[in-house]
């Protein structure tokens, strides 16, 4: 049977679970990764979650920002949360599972946004998120272990030339500053990981999962950025089926203005 992960920023857990619902009973995943939950969690509602027969969860998160959740119907293990920049922020959550034969390490991130002047001279949010990058570094895909690694989440930086609407205007614009792309191709890079997005979809083509609020009508104008990702490690990559981009629930009732993306792999 083929394994399904959904990565999807849902921009508050508890105002879009209807979102989230109709989602899980008419696609499905296996696991389903969400970041910017915006609870702490007591709050999260694990009920509406199991009744959908999400049975396994876990929660790292935060009163009013941030915050990650992994939800399975596969058990998870090992749960672990980082503070990255020691800040106290809910960014990161990691556990293992295990589809088929597979024993995978599987992290969840959501890293800062970063403001709106790409200068950290004089936007410390903008500092924070180059130092939080600089952190993920350490991250590898392959620990010689014989755990493969899935990696999932907004990372908040379109780093390639097609993954943002007009790579010539967005080059000063946050998400796709060259100070960003290059740290975040750094990290790609020394971890020994995968782009799983990329590998079906060819460098050449526009990939978009965000689409700004502020746009009057984001379909007509689709201005978008690829600012979420599916990483592996390269012992996945064979097993990699497809990678769909939800688009259509950019424009669904009161929506998240990232839309979910689903990895399918055969294990």
């Amino acid at each position: 049977m083929p394994f399904t992960l959904t990565t999807w920023n849902i921009n508050s857990v508890r105002l879009r679970l209807n979102l989230v619902e109709h989602f899980l009973q008419s696609r499905q995943p296996d696991v389903l990764c969400l970041q910017e939950i915006k609870c702490t969690i007591d709050q999260f509602p694990f009920d509406a979650f199991r009744a959908l027969g999400y049975e396994h969860i876990e929660v790292h998160g935060q009163k009013g920002y941030h915050g990650v959740a992994t939800i399975s119907k596969l058990p998870l293990s090992e749960g672990h949360r980082q503070d990255y920049c020691a800040v106290g922020d809910a960014r990161h959550l990691s556990v293992f599972i295990q589809p088929g034969s597979k024993r995978i390490r599987l992290h969840n991130f959501y890293v800062p946004a970063g403001g709106d002047e790409p200068d950290r001279e004089i936007n410390a949010k903008f500092g924070h998120k180059l130092d939080f990058v600089q952190e993920m570094r350490a991250l590898r895909a392959d620990n010689g272990d014989g755990i493969s690694s899935i990696l999932v989440g907004d990372l908040n930086i379109a780093p390639y030339e097609h993954d943002v609407w007009s790579h010539k205007q967005m080059l000063k614009i946050i998400s796709h500053t060259p100070v960003e792309t290059e740290g975040l191709l750094s990290v790609m890079a020394e971890g020994g990981w995968l782009d799983a997005m990329r590998k079906h979809v060819p460098h050449h083509e526009k990939l978009y999962t965000w689409w700004s609020y502020r746009a009057k009508d984001w379909a007509a104008a689709d201005r978008g950025r690829r600012l979420d990702h599916v990483w592996t490690s390269p012992d996945l990559g064979p097993h990699l089926i497809a990678v769909e981009v939800l688009k259509e629930a950019r424009g669904w009732q009161r929506p998240s203005d990232h839309v979910p993306v689903t990895a399918v792999f055969d294990l």
